[in-house]
């Protein structure tokens, strides 16, 4: 049982440096998928952030100018 943990203590920080490659290609397709991916995931955050603030925000402002008239 000693013996494992020995082998285990040198050769797990041997293979944590070392690299192996990667036989993985992200072709530009693919790429311009993650990308738009990542925009539209974005864009749906500011969206909703930006209606649960304007939105509110515009029905005060309609119902303060409709007191004032």
């Amino acid at each position: 049982m000693q013996t494992v943990k020995y082998i285990s203590r040198l050769i797990l920080p041997i293979l944590l440096i070392t690299s192996f490659p990667a036989s993985a290609y992200i072709g530009p397709g693919m790429g311009g998928g993650a990308i738009a991916v990542v925009f539209g995931i974005l864009a749906a955050i500011f969206m909703a952030i930006f209606g649960f603030i304007y939105y509110p925000v515009k029905r005060w402002l309609k119902r303060r100018k409709a007191e004032k008239s």
